[in-house]
């Protein structure tokens, strides 16, 4: 049996730390390790409990969670951090794809989808709630051409299997080369690109015409 996925839980709002506390306990893999109620507090906590997964707030006292998602990446690279806020905001999206988070949740999202989210990112994968999606996406399409693509096609293919949220594990399978080559693309193509966020990727990739 696989352990439970360890999570922490970071939101100024008591009675939402009650109620996501109470919601996640009922999943037996899933498992809240700590709650801080600010971005100073979130920083000091994932680096000494290291959870699987973060749900961090946006709107936050002392440090807001944006920030706070920026100094947990610079020391903790493979921290994921799934944002949950009231914000279906484009430039607050933006701003969270750029902090290196790997997803985006509306508190208005159901029990189950905040589960699956979590769930989601554990497993490598970006998350972003459907409204969220539209809002990001909804803006025009800059032209192909607009664009100096310096990818080949194998990492334009590799590129779009990111892009739709597949682990680093299935791209190898689809494409049929090793896991480590997988790898070598993606750290070649955010080298490239100066990208270093999933969700970045996932823009570029929509802008390029990889993805619809």
């Amino acid at each position: 049996m696989s352990e439970a996925i360890k999570v922490v839980i970071v939101d100024d709002h008591q009675v939402v730390l009650d109620g996501f506390m109470a919601r996640l306990s009922l999943e037996p893999d899933i498992d809240v390790i700590g709650t801080a109620s600010n971005g100073l507090e979130a920083i000091e906590l994932v680096k000494q409990l290291k959870p699987d997964v973060t749900l961090m707030d946006i709107s936050m006292p002392i440090m807001n969670g944006i920030d706070a998602t920026h100094l947990i990446k610079e020391s903790q690279p493979d921290a994921k951090i799934l944002m949950l806020t009231m914000h279906n905001n484009r430039e607050y999206i933006m701003k969270v794809m750029q902090s290196g988070a790997v997803g985006y949740m509306l508190k208005e999202i159901s029990s189950e989808k905040m589960v699956q989210a979590i769930k989601t990112v554990n497993q490598g994968s970006t998350y972003f709630c459907e409204k969220v999606t539209q809002n990001l996406f909804s803006q025009p399409v800059k032209p192909t051409q607009s664009l100096k693509n310096p990818l080949t096609r194998r990492e334009e293919a590799v590129l779009k299997l990111v892009a739709g949220g597949e682990s680093s594990k299935k791209i190898a399978h689809q494409l049929n080369i090793s896991y480590r080559t997988v790898e070598t693309h993606r750290h070649n193509i955010k080298h490239k690109l100066d990208i270093h966020s999933t969700a970045e990727l996932a823009k570029y990739a929509v802008n390029l015409g990889l993805v619809e």
